[in-house]
């Protein structure tokens, strides 16, 4: 098992949900985590949980959708420990609405901001110094960054694009040792569902899905942390993902019917 000891790890996202999680595993293993997100508060929380656990964490409150913010992220690690070994990316915004029904276009805006563009900020800024490292950049996508998906087409369409700007970077960055993993989770038990947006742009305030039938974020930081230990091009952390990635070649509308029933069993 690879060991993250005195390795700095910035996990974007991270005051909830897989983003929490991933940094309590990091921090058990010794390494330097730097904690990034919107909310403070909740920073606070996990930094205080991560030292009574005997770990440590530096707190750099962080809005990836402002790049002076992202380009103050990179440089308060650099200051404080000298070096990035992994970035992980995993900030993200969701919305549960039918196309159709959304009254507000700027919400496509909002949610490319946050999961795609703020990964593409801190991934600029941080890349000088994962080269030197021969560093880890890895980025939480979704199943739905792979096939659509009904009512998140917004945030299918920021996934999509995730993949798109990451696969293309790994190739450039073929020869320097950095190494680009891509993690495709199916349902994640999380705030971001509550937080989703409706066709108004508003939260929803409570999750849409059955959530006693979901992967914990836990369960997910599990895989995660597997796929990271292995620097592996991709994990889908679902049966149905994976088989959706090879059936969409062959039977695509056979995907499209998995792809609507799930979102109609996870409702």
């Amino acid at each position: 098992m690879v060991n993250f000891n005195n390795k700095v790890v910035i996990i974007t996202g991270a005051s909830e949900g897989i983003g929490r999680a991933l940094s309590l595993k990091f921090a058990a293993q010794q390494a330097k985590v730097v904690i990034a997100a919107r909310n403070e508060t909740r920073l606070k929380e996990l930094k205080r949980e991560i030292e009574t656990l005997g770990g440590s964490a530096l707190l750099i409150t962080t809005d990836v959708t402002d790049k002076d913010s992202c380009k103050n992220l990179i440089e308060s690690t650099i200051n404080a420990h000298g070096q990035i070994d992994v970035l992980v990316n995993n900030a993200g915004r969701t919305i549960w609405t039918p196309f159709e029904e959304i009254e507000d276009l700027s919400i496509f805006n909002q949610i490319m901001n946050v999961n795609y563009l703020g990964s593409v900020y801190c991934t600029y800024y941080a890349l000088k110094y994962l080269k030197n490292n021969k560093g880890q950049i890895v980025a939480v996508s979704s199943v739905s960054g792979l096939n659509g998906v009904p009512s998140r087409t917004a945030y299918a369409a920021s996934k999509h694009a995730m993949f798109g700007f990451f696969d293309s970077l790994r190739i450039e960055l073929k020869n320097t040792g950095v190494s680009v993993t891509m993690i495709a989770p199916d349902f994640v038990l999380s705030e971001i569902h509550k937080r989703a947006l409706d066709g108004s742009g508003n939260p929803l305030g409570k999750s849409p899905m059955q959530e006693s039938k979901i992967m914990t974020a836990d369960e997910c930081s599990v895989l995660i942390m597997n796929a990271i230990e292995k620097r592996d091009r991709i994990l889908i952390t679902s049966l149905r993902g994976k088989l959706g990635r090879w059936m969409k070649l062959m039977f695509p509308s056979v995907v499209d019917n998995i792809a609507a029933r799930a979102i109609k069993e996870a409702k």
